[in-house]
């Protein structure tokens, strides 16, 4: 079964720096039909205003994967790193038994952002960041692998665009699409994905998605997504 989720229908707030999409219930917006699928809690699609940014605030027992479309954001946490992430890159941070952190869009334009939250499955360790850059080829006309779990990115380590490593029972993939690119994933039995179109347009399973549209997907065997219109998809395999 998919369920579409329209990008018109997710929550919203305006708050003058920063514009927020909520694809799951957070902060003021609460919808108690999206409280999160599976073990993915939050996908936020954020634009930060030039010259301002979130200030030092703290996460515990979360993986936050940051996945940035444009511009770019200063990053500085309890754990000594002091970052900077631009278009193409993604941060994981696993902030286990607790971690402080800042996040700022020091440049001239807007920063345009994917921050994501999937619910570990182990609770106290220690914190811990990640940063990679993932090359469009690697993405193109495929599902490329760029959080996996831990256990996972270890035997693929190695290349240039080896993922992330997340310590949670999830996987998340991106690809790119267009015309008659396509590409299969097969679900395990008793999994969960969810599709979000980053941009583009196209077709999961056949029906048709646009830009911040989402497939909420349970009891499929596999998701073929097809007819791309300069499309960029994330899509996230996790547990129920």
């Amino acid at each position: 079964m998919i369920t579409k989720r329209a990008s018109h229908d997710r929550g919203y707030a305006d708050h003058g720096w920063l514009q927020s999409h909520h694809s799951f219930s957070f902060a003021g917006y609460f919808d108690p039909r999206y409280m999160g699928w599976g073990n993915l809690r939050v996908i936020n699609e954020d634009v930060i205003a030039p010259g301002t940014g979130f200030g030092m605030h703290g996460h515990r027992d979360m993986e936050i994967v940051t996945y940035v479309l444009a511009g770019e954001l200063a990053h500085r946490d309890s754990m000594g790193h002091v970052e900077t992430i631009r278009a193409g890159e993604v941060q994981r941070m696993s902030a286990g038994r607790g971690v402080m952190h800042s996040e700022f869009n020091h440049g001239q334009q807007p920063t345009h952002l994917l921050q994501i939250w999937i619910e570990p499955n182990m609770r106290g360790i220690e914190p811990s960041y990640e940063q990679k850059t993932f090359s469009a080829p690697c993405k193109r006309a495929r599902l490329w692998p760029i959080a996996v779990p831990a256990e996972r990115a270890a035997a693929l380590a190695g290349s240039d665009d080896a993922p992330v490593r997340i310590h949670a029972d999830a996987a998340l993939y991106a690809g790119l699409f267009d015309g008659a690119e396509a590409a299969t994933h097969a679900l395990a039995p008793g999994r969960l994905a969810y599709v979000h179109v980053v941009r583009g347009r196209i077709r999961v399973n056949g029906q048709p998605f646009a830009r911040g549209d989402a497939a909420l997907v349970a009891d499929e065997a596999a998701l073929t997504l097809s007819d791309g219109e300069q499309a960029e998809v994330l899509l996230f395999d996790v547990a129920r």
